[in-house]
C-alpha cells in the first residue's frame, strides 16, 4: 500500500472527508507558503471543521423542510419601515428561544411574515437548534393522521423536543372542530417549553372564525400571545413591488 493510499484509508477510518479529498492541493499550497508543520496541520484541520459544520447545518436547513430559503440579509426592511427593524435583528440573536417565548407575524400576504420567520428559522438552524417548518394544512394534516393512528402522543412527543416550531399560513383554511382540538393540543404541548413562530393573515380577533370556535380560539391565543414578541405588518405587498414600479 502507498503512502496516499494509507493517508485516504485512514481519513475514512476517522471520517475526515475533507482531508481525504484535499490533503495533495493542501500540501502543495503550504509548500508554496512555505507553512511551517504546525500551520499546515492547523490550515487543513480548520478546513475539515469547516466542512463538517457546514454539512451539518445543510443536513438542518433540509431537516427543517423550509418551503424556501429566505435570509434576513435579504429583507428589505425600506420597503417596511414600520417594521421594527431592531427588534428583528436581536430577536435574531435566539435569546428568545432560551426563554421559551414566541413570535407572532400578523399581516395582509406579501408583506413579509413567511421571509422573517424563515430566515430566523435558518439562524436557529446555523446554531445548531432543532428546527421545523410547517404550513398550518401540513402540520394539521400530520396532527389528523397521528390521531387516527393513535400516534399523537409521539407525534407531540417530538414536535415538542424542538427548539423552534415555525407555522406558516393560519388563517388560510378554516379548521373544523376536531382539528381545532389538535392544534389546541399541539399549542397546549409546547406552551413554555419552546418557542414557535407564526405567521397569520388575520388579526386575532378573527380567530374565532378560523377555529369555528371562539374559546378554543382565546385559548389557542392565551398560550400563544402569552411571553410572545407580536408583529402588526400593515405594508405593501413584496409581490406587488416590480407592478407599481413598472406602473408608475
Amino acid at each position: 500500500m502507498t503512502t496516499n493510499d494509507s493517508i485516504e484509508t485512514h481519513c475514512r477510518t476517522l471520517r475526515l472527508p475533507y482531508i481525504r479529498d484535499h490533503y495533495q492541493t493542501e500540501i502543495d499550497d503550504a509548500l508554496k507558503a512555505k507553512l511551517s508543520f504546525h500551520d499546515f496541520l492547523l490550515a487543513v484541520l480548520r478546513a475539515q471543521v469547516v466542512q463538517r459544520v457546514d454539512n451539518s447545518i445543510n443536513r438542518a436547513l433540509h431537516t427543517a423542510g423550509f418551503s424556501s430559503i429566505k435570509r434576513l440579509e435579504e429583507f428589505d426592511f425600506s420597503f417596511q419601515p414600520q417594521i421594527d427593524e431592531k427588534k428583528i435583528r436581536e430577536l435574531a440573536s435566539l435569546h428568545f428561544l432560551d426563554k421559551s417565548e414566541n413570535i407572532i407575524l400578523l399581516g395582509p400576504p406579501g408583506v413579509g411574515k413567511t421571509h422573517l420567520a424563515i430566515a430566523i428559522g435558518i439562524k436557529a438552524c446555523q446554531a445548531s437548534k432543532r428546527v421545523a417548518f410547517y404550513t398550518v394544512h401540513k402540520i394539521v394534516s400530520e396532527l389528523s393522521i397521528a390521531h387516527t393512528t393513535k400516534s399523537l402522543p409521539n407525534l407531540l412527543r417530538k414536535i415538542a423536543r424542538l427548539d423552534l416550531l415555525i407555522i406558516d399560513e393560519l388563517g388560510y383554511m378554516q379548521l373544523n372542530e376536531a382539528q381545532a382540538a389538535l392544534f389546541f393540543q399541539l399549542i397546549s404541548a409546547r406552551y413554555e417549553k419552546g418557542s414557535i413562530i407564526i405567521t397569520s393573515n388575520q388579526n386575532p380577533d378573527q380567530w374565532g372564525t378560523i377555529f369555528n370556535d371562539n374559546i378554543v380560539a382565546t385559548a389557542i391565543m392565551d398560550r400563544l400571545f402569552h411571553h410572545s414578541h407580536p408583529f402588526a405588518i400593515n405594508g405593501k405587498s413584496y409581490r406587488m413591488k416590480h407592478f407599481d414600479q413598472t406602473s408608475s
